[in-house]
């Protein structure tokens, strides 16, 4: 099916530094939903209007750079993915179309253009959905205190970035403000009941493992990502954006080397750079120089060209 995004990749039609970098969005005579750390969400009665800015946040932290071009990526992967995995579990997106979108919003196509979806409007559930088969970033840390993972109990003496036996669920607190807090299954189950931890559980791991063999196929290992779901017409439907740079962790197989950190095709590149400043990870965030942000979104737009290129 097609959504509306050219699947056609824009990596060499991507402009030189300078170019201008979209932060925030304003549609007057659109109803603002709400902002988040990266989207801004318009609510069109039974649908919203998700545009994905060009922001990008750390630590759960929104520095005041934003990254040319990141919201068109993150658009057109999640538009990839989720027809991709469709078969496992249905989707909030409509289309990524802006000529399919309402008449009230033709007005802003330009500005929508390739960074927006028109999603069908849910209600989410407050779990984010991590889902990790190598162990790296807080999963890593976690490891070395307790040789568990939010309660998952893993063998002894894995490096880091080893690939784990099996993908584990690893969930986390959907907070509004401040940081995640990963938590066990059994938080989750108490939380919002045994059947839909169960479910969600289930087709985490589903959409991973799917999704893993086709990045593999393309030589990109996929150490871990997240999702979120949400309830629409009393049915579990996957929502927000789907296994982008910005969610997942992205390694070049051909490099791949367990024993420490990887090179990759996501924002730990950012979070690398940032662990190296005197920040306590408290608003606000440091300025980004435009090396950072240069490479940054070349590892987005390789990641793009090669998943969905």
């Amino acid at each position: 099916m097609n959504y509306g995004v050219n699947t056609k990749h824009f990596l060499d039609a991507w402009s030189a530094m300078g170019e201008k970098v979209t932060l925030s969005t304003k549609f007057s005579d659109l109803k603002f939903f709400k902002r988040g750390k990266v989207r801004d969400i318009y609510s069109l009665g039974d649908k919203l209007l998700i545009v994905s800015s060009d922001r990008i946040s750390c630590f759960d932290v929104v520095l005041p750079n934003g990254i040319p071009d990141k919201g068109k990526v993150l658009t057109a992967l999640s538009v990839f993915w989720f027809d991709y995995i469709k078969e496992i579990i249905p989707h909030h997106l409509i289309t990524a179309d802006v000529n399919n979108f309402p008449e009230e919003t033709q007005k802003y196509k330009d500005a929508l253009k390739d960074r927006s979806m028109l999603v069908k409007k849910s209600e989410p559930i407050p779990v984010e959905c991590v889902v990790r088969g190598y162990l790296s970033g807080s999963g890593w840390k976690e490891y070395k205190k307790t040789q568990s993972i939010c309660g998952v109990k893993l063998p002894a003496g894995l490096k880091e970035s080893a690939k784990l036996p099996e993908p584990i669920f690893t969930p986390s607190t959907k907070e509004e403000t401040g940081h995640d807090m990963n938590v066990t299954q059994k938080h989750i189950e108490d939380s919002i009941g045994k059947e839909l931890a169960g479910k969600l559980k289930e087709i985490s791991i589903a959409i991973y493992k799917k999704a893993s063999e086709y990045a593999r196929t393309r030589g990109i290992i996929i150490a871990d990502t997240k999702f979120e779901f949400g309830m629409h017409e009393g049915k579990l439907i996957l929502i927000d954006e789907a296994l982008t740079p910005d969610s997942s962790r992205f390694w070049p197989a051909d490099v791949y080397q367990p024993g420490g950190p990887q090179a990759s095709f996501d924002k730990q590149f950012v979070r690398d750079y940032l662990e190296t400043l005197d920040w306590d990870k408290k608003p606000p965030a440091p300025n980004l120089p435009e090396e950072i942000i240069t490479k940054t979104i070349r590892k987005y737009l390789q990641a793009r060209k090669i998943i969905a290129g």
